[in-house]
This record gives C-alpha cells, structure tokens and sequence, in this order.
C-alpha cells in the first residue's frame, strides 16, 4: 500500500448541498489521505435537525453555533489532516472555518438541481430531504477563485469524483512543481 498524500493544508471540507455526496466523498477522502474524518452533520442541534426534518431551512444564527461546534471538534482531533464534511453553503460560513482552522482546502461537490432532487428522493433516515433543496441551492454562495476550490461534478462517480480530488490536491502540494 503507497503512504496517503499529504495535503498542504491541515483540514479539507467538502462542501455543497444535501444530496451532494459530502458525507460518502468526505469518507473515502479520509481514507485515501488517511485523516480523520468529521461528519458535520452529528453537530447539529436537536432544533436545528427538527427544523430542517420539517422542510424548514437554517439561518445564519441558527448554523453559527453549529459551525463553533465542528471547527471545536476539528481542532481535538489529535492527527492531521481531517477532512470535515459540511455544506459551508455561504462564504461567511467558510471565513468562520478559516477564522478557526486555519487554511482549509475546500472540495466542492456542485451538480444540478435535478440530480441532486433525485437524489434526496431516493434518501432514506436522513433528516435533510428534498423539501430543503431550494432553500438551500438559494443559500448557496459557490466558492469564488478567491478561495481556491477543488470543483467536482457530481454526475460522475464517486470513483471518477475521488480520482479528481486526489489528483487537485497532490498538484496542490507546494512540492508538486
């Protein structure tokens, strides 16, 4: 077995919407870079998931206290690098993230309303269905050039989707030239 690619940052977030793969991406990115893992998602509060099981979409004050939660967990996490699935919709969102974190890598799962509605359609158990899409596709302020993003489409698989990302972030290492 070959030694993980060591990204040239401490935390990766996959972001997007619900639907967009984060949490499966999220794991097999941790696997194949040998990080920790954080799923965001178990960071909500009991309101927050009752919420958005009955179709109602966050506000900013309600995600705030979410986000202080997943960058506290991100930073005990003894090793680096943790990969932190979470849909970071906003750039607000993802300045707190880098206020806390640091640097962070952002992997950008991106696909169509369409795709992603199919989808959470086809979801069972989760509290984030299709009844949140448009609230969330409205939320969505797509990472600018700024912030240097891995973009990956969600219409390819998740074999073809990780292939891309480890292949950004291996070019992304400063040693990589």
């Amino acid at each position: 077995m070959s030694t993980p690619i060591q990204p040239p940052v401490s935390f990766l977030v996959v972001m997007g919407t619900a639907g967009t793969g984060k949490s499966e991406i999220g794991r097999r990115l941790a696997t194949a870079l040998g990080a920790a893992f954080i799923e965001a998602d178990l960071f909500h509060s009991p309101g927050n998931v009752e919420k958005m099981r009955a179709g109602i979409g966050l506000t900013d004050a309600d995600r705030e206290p979410w986000l202080h939660a997943v960058c506290s967990a991100a930073i005990e996490v003894p090793s680096r690098p943790v990969v932190i699935a979470c849909s970071a919709l906003k750039r607000r969102y993802r300045d707190l993230l880098r206020d806390k974190l640091g640097a962070v890598q952002l992997v950008f799962l991106d696909g169509t309303r369409d795709l992603i509605a199919a989808r959470l359609q086809g979801r069972q158990g989760h509290f984030a269905s299709v009844a949140l899409l448009d609230s969330q596709l409205a939320t969505l302020e797509r990472p600018g050039a700024d912030e240097a993003p891995i973009v990956l489409d969600i219409a390819l698989s998740p074999d073809a989707l990780m292939d891309r990302a480890v292949n950004a972030i291996a070019a992304a290492r400063p040693d990589a030239a």
